[in-house]
């Protein structure tokens, strides 16, 4: 279930379509996969969005889950294909907008009127959730949205293949790069970034000692170390070593399931999948520091629970919202550990979580907890797409880093302006 927040997902969002929150238009044929939720009640008609997960059984999970709810009729639209969030600010344009819908939180939505503050249903629990996630969706002492899961995300490595090659696990760049080489054969690429490298773009930044923006809201991202480990993704793109064009992207485990490449970007999200092909010829690492001044990262993605503030149906789908994601503990548990594995937001059920308590998975909690970084509800679509222009400009066309990265400035104050005057 990938949660990509501020890096590009491919299908899974996981970063995000170039569409941005401007994206206008009709949402055409995604009311054909609807799951109608259960009870008569009060014949009240609500509709969600979700992204298509890729675990196996997550569909029906939430259709089940909307089923049970006896206060409306729940009916869930499960979007396909690699643009969600382009579908989704379309469809929110349109008399057609879901009450309810999966995102991440991002200040555009709130300045703009779209979502609703949730402060009423969350304050009551607001201890029992990660900190850090309530920190990620507050905007002027207001909650927005409420955090289903958490999602790390890192490499995974095959051990047999780093101990054949003579190579550790890198902590550096410098370290990737050699790597990436030596595990280099005729048949199995070093390392594999995803597609386009997108979905490593924030832990570039993070790696190299940078952030998105500062605490005052001004660029963070435009440092020398950030050039350096843009010229570094260059090289490993031109060397040779890194698969590219991939079957599926890096939220899928294939690529490294299936041999193609020893050392894979991934969530946690597929490491159920992953032990279940390699058993324990598997192992994880942060995104390597960059540079003097970087340290390691992790990107704590996830996905969260917005309510349509411009709907019809405002309190009956925040009413929906506290029952299925604030008081229904046992689904909130099912959704974080059935389907691959996410770290659940409420602090009370990641006690509880006997699945994540030891070898990988408790490894890949270590991580999330040492090297993690939450997304900045200040780092909108319009930001992340102006980034993914950085990598694309840079790392897979080969231009200076310094130039696309001065392009970059000029979009992003562009939209800090509309946001923060």
């Amino acid at each position: 279930m990938s949660a990509m927040s501020n890096s590009t997902w491919s299908r899974r969002s996981l970063f995000r379509a170039a569409a941005g929150m401007a994206a206008a238009g009709t949402l055409a044929a995604c009311g054909s996969n609807n799951g109608r939720g259960g009870g008569s009640g009060s014949g009240k008609q609500l509709v969600q969005y979700f992204h298509a997960y890729g675990e196996a059984g997550t569909e029906q999970a939430i259709k089940r889950y909307a089923a049970a709810y006896q206060d409306a009729h729940v009916s869930t639209n499960w979007i396909t294909g690699n643009n969600f969030e382009a579908k989704l600010f379309s469809a929110l344009l349109t008399k057609q907008a879901p009450d309810v819908f999966e995102f991440h939180p991002q200040l555009q939505m709130v300045k703009s009127g779209q979502v609703a503050d949730l402060s009423d249903i969350i304050d009551p629990v607001k201890d029992d959730f990660n900190q850090n996630d309530i920190t990620s969706h507050t905007v002027d002492g207001k909650i927005y949205g409420v955090r289903m899961i958490d999602d790390p995300q890192f490499f995974y490595y095959r051990k047999s293949m780093l101990e054949k090659a003579k190579v550790g696990v890198p902590t550096t760049m410098d370290e990737l790069l050699e790597a990436a080489a030596k595990l280099t054969t005729d048949k199995v690429k070093g390392v594999y970034l995803g597609n386009d490298f997108t979905a490593v773009q924030s832990n570039v930044i993070w790696s190299a000692g940078a952030d998105t923006l500062d605490a005052s809201n001004k660029i963070a991202y435009h440092t020398d170390g950030v050039v350096q480990g843009l010229k570094q993704l260059r090289q490993l793109f031109t060397s040779g070593h890194v698969l590219l064009d991939a079957p599926t992207d890096f939220w899928d485990p294939s690529s490294l399931d299936q041999g193609l490449c020893a050392i894979q970007w991934g969530g946690m999200w597929s490491m159920p999948a992953m032990q279940k092909a390699l058993g324990d010829d598997l192992g994880i690492f942060p995104f390597p520091k960059i540079g003097g001044s970087g340290k390691q990262s992790v990107y704590n993605g996830g996905w969260s629970m917005f309510v349509n503030a411009k709907g019809k149906n405002v309190d009956a789908a925040k009413e929906y919202v506290k029952w299925l994601w604030i008081e229904q503990k046992k689904y909130q548990e099912d959704w974080s550990l059935s389907y691959g594995f996410h770290i659940p937001p409420r602090t009370s059920i990641a006690g509880g979580a006997t699945k994540l308590k030891s070898g990988l998975p408790a490894e890949g909690v270590k991580l999330f907890n040492d090297f993690g970084h939450f997304d900045n509800i200040g780092w909108d679509q319009t930001m992340i797409t102006a980034f993914n222009d950085v990598i694309a400009s840079c790392v897979r066309k080969g231009g200076d880093p310094e130039s696309a990265l001065d392009t970059c400035d000029k979009k992003v104050d562009v939209e800090l302006k509309k946001l923060f005057g």
